[in-house]
């Protein structure tokens, strides 16, 4: 082993014995509850636990495992083995002090199960739905029925209340039949096949293996709280919980959803969503304990809620994220460990019982997975591959150990082999799971999926979250709308609409004008639901109440990924914008979308067709550029799309020998064909090597149909707004609309692109 691995725990044993001997000398001055030793064990339990965490992540194992041994090191399975009085010291058993420190441990596991629920893809579960379906039925109910079997022929010494062992051996079947999403996601991200087809089938069999897994334990903590089958608390509880999913991934999924948006663009205060998430988790776990269910649920759907809002940004995934896994993963696992008591495994009858256990709950599991892979239609390796990964209990297995040792359900001797199993079953995962995985060849229609997905990864229309369009009551404005709409529609993108006009007060307070910004942008995506997409968009209205640029760089903070413009006049004289336009765009820093409309739009400016005319170069603003011209022409449903190669510069490099060139050019043109023909566009290419850019474009416009140029841009730095002479030559010269896309960062060289 490499000394390296041990370096992150290499203090561990110093803390230790400093942090003994300051609560030996806090102990002897008070017998009350301590804020000194909640901060001793806090202290310990994070770097200790975070400490074997790095060192088991960089053997290959989930994290969490080093947070459980780091628990078990510091409770009576060692270090209160080898020196019991300073482990008594720093973990005294008094109901006072643990309490303290449990009371962290359980909000933890609220917010242990709220990042489970936002890691979990409901999108994935649909994708593969029937066959994950099929599999997670038959992977539940194997190990289920073996851990029924196994509950009620348990010796009676092991259950702290024998006249309830019906419930037991529910929590024990459900116990062995869960999965870790978070371990299964995480080692098959790292293996790169979380987009394979069996990566994606594996992930979301243990998306609904957690699932029902939380609904059952639900019920069993309503069958413990009245310690027998009662039929009228267990159909409260099921109802209840039927009825609370239901009316959670319904109307409480868009509720969700604004609220969070409500926070993010109203509230100025230090992490306001964060706040918000927190206290939509809190609640909806306080309603599942009013059903009669177990708060874990409540938790569990919030994530899940949140996780699908369009507005969670990457920053505040990171700090809740961060949060969780810095500080209370590590408690709340630490505690877990604490209370696992490995020394009784000395009795040979529990070891055996422990063995035992580990082998139903691999085996059942595995088992289950493999049949139900079978019957789900996958072959052998992938139903090997599948099993493997369902097999690790991880710390879902621990939480619903803690959860059935809190209420009565698990002995002490229970929980530690609960948590014995978990360890084992967990470390075995990763290396079983990678090496039926490695194995697995990749059919063909497999590979262009995943080649269509890693472009769409890469893309940029893909990846927008936020368009935030600005307008004022022109013409322009109302095309602008219209193309937004379109854009916004095809993923069913939030958008907010801001009013920058100098009527737009009066307008708000309604004018009773039909062509208004929001109606065009919702007939524009409902255009796009007509041809089967997502189509339905949340328009949110803003009204300017101060200075231009004061609104739009308030709006920029908000995490708005694309500022579409809209206004009467978009050009001023010379090469440069309009005034209004020059003052927006130096607000905001992110992408912009400048529109021009001209031609037939200024009569129709919500056409039914586009015709549409991108220049490419080969550069990565083109290509943003083509992007954009096929998502449009994909959108509208209707229309045609030409591409024509125009060369970006006048050096050298452009003027090259005929057959390099042609053949470079050959290959950008194809590149444009490949990217529509993953959207199920058609297109016709022009090439035009011997003009200049804008002579081509322009030329290309004249002899074609065409009514929209779109365009991909450099934002060039300077003393005013410009992206370069090729694009203000088209904007100014071009009879027909046009489109600009320009780039977040401005260019520090002045290099023409198209």
């Amino acid at each position: 082993m490499h000394w390296s691995l041990l370096r992150p725990v290499g203090l561990v044993p110093a803390a230790l014995v400093l942090t003994t001997i300051a609560a030996a000398a806090e102990g002897g001055k008070s017998a009350g509850p301590s804020e000194f030793l909640l901060v001793a064990q806090i202290v310990l339990l994070i770097a200790v636990g975070r400490g074997l965490g790095e060192t088991m992540q960089r053997m290959g194992q989930p994290s969490v495992i080093g947070e459980l041994l780091a628990g078990i090191l510091l409770g009576p399975s060692l270090f209160g083995w080898i020196w019991p009085d300073a482990q008594h010291a720093i973990f005294p058993k008094t109901p006072e002090q643990k309490a303290m420190i449990d009371g962290i441990a359980q909000f933890g596991i609220l917010l242990l199960l709220l990042l489970t629920g936002m890691e979990t893809d409901l999108k994935l579960v649909r994708k593969v739905g029937k066959a994950a379906i099929a599999i997670s039925i038959a992977g539940i109910l194997v190990p289920f029925a073996c851990g029924f079997a196994l509950g009620e022929f348990l010796p009676d010494a092991l259950l702290p209340n024998p006249q309830a062992r019906l419930v037991a051996s529910l929590f024990m079947g459900t116990a062995l039949s869960i999965s870790s999403v978070k371990i299964v996601a995480v080692v098959v991200r790292e293996m790169n096949f979380m987009r394979r087809n069996v990566g994606q089938i594996i992930v979301a069999t243990a998306v609904i293996d957690d699932t029902i897994g939380w609904v059952i334990i639900a019920v069993i903590f309503s069958l413990a709280l009245h310690g027998t089958l009662d039929i009228a608390s267990v159909a409260k509880a099921v109802l209840g919980t039927l009825a609370f999913l239901a009316i959670s991934f319904t109307i409480g999924r868009k509720l969700v959803s604004q609220l969070i948006r409500w926070a993010n663009d109203n509230l100025v205060s230090t992490a306001p969503v964060i706040t918000v998430i927190l206290l939509l988790m809190s609640v909806m776990a306080l309603i599942t304990h009013l059903i009669g269910v177990h708060t874990v649920l409540g938790a569990f759907v919030a994530g899940i809620l949140v996780g699908e809002s369009p507005i969670l940004t990457r920053q505040i995934d990171e700090r809740l994220r961060g949060l969780i896994s810095s500080f209370f993963m590590p408690i709340f696992f630490g505690l877990a460990g604490l209370s696992a008591d490995l020394t009784v495994l000395r009795d040979p009858n529990l070891l055996m019982l422990t063995g035992l256990l580990v082998v139903i709950a691999s085996v059942g599991k595995f088992g289950g997975a493999f049949v139900g892979g079978t019957l789900g239609g996958l072959n052998t390796r992938e139903s090997l591959a599948l099993a493997s990964g369902m097999n690790a209990r991880g710390s879902t297995e621990v939480i619903i150990a803690t959860i059935g040792l809190s209420i009565g359900v698990l002995s002490q001797n229970l929980f530690t082999m609960i948590v014995t199993m978990a360890i084992v079953t967990t470390m075995a995962m990763p290396p079983m799971l990678r090496a039926a995985l490695a194995k697995l060849p990749m059919n063909k229609e497999e590979q262009e999926r995943l080649e269509r997905e890693e472009f769409e990864k890469r893309g940029f229309v893909a990846n927008l979250e936020r368009p935030l369009l600005a307008v004022d009551e022109s013409v322009n404005a109302t095309f602008a709308a219209h193309i937004a709409g379109l854009i916004a529609g095809m993923r069913g993108l939030p958008i907010t609409v801001l009013h920058i006009g100098k009527r737009a007060k009066k307008r708000e307070k309604g004018s009773g004008e039909e062509e208004s910004p929001e109606v065009v942008v919702k007939k524009a995506a409902e255009t796009v639901s007509a041809h089967g997409d997502a189509g339905n968009v949340d328009v949110t209205t803003r009204v300017r109440k101060s200075g231009l640029g004061e609104a739009i760089g308030d709006e920029a903070k908000k995490g708005f990924d694309l500022l579409v413009i809209g206004v009467d006049k978009v050009t001023a004289a010379k090469d440069r914008f309009d005034r209004e336009v020059e003052d927006i765009a130096a607000k905001f820093e992110g992408p912009l979308a400048i529109l021009a409309a001209k031609g037939k739009h200024l009569k129709q400016p919500m056409p039914d067709a586009l015709n549409i005319l991108v220049p490419v170069s080969g550069s990565g603003v083109s290509k943003r550029g083509a992007e954009v011209a096929v998502a449009l022409t994909q959108a509208a449903g209707s229309g045609s799309l030409r591409v024509i190669y125009v060369a970006t510069t006048r050096d050298k490099g452009a003027q090259r020998g005929a057959s390099r060139g042609l053949s470079q050019e050959a290959g950008i043109l194809k590149d444009a064909s490949d990217l529509a023909a993953r959207y199920e566009v058609d297109i016709t290419t022009t090439l035009r090597v011997n003009r200049a850019p804008e002579a081509a474009i322009l030329r290309e416009i004249e002899t074609t149909d065409v009514d929209l140029v779109v365009m991909g841009v450099d934002r060039i730095q300077g003393d005013h707004l410009s992206f370069g002479g090729v694009a203000d030559a088209v904007l100014r010269q071009a009879k027909v609309s046009v489109l600009l896309v320009s780039s977040g960062e401005a260019r520090q060289t002045s290099t023409e692109k198209a």
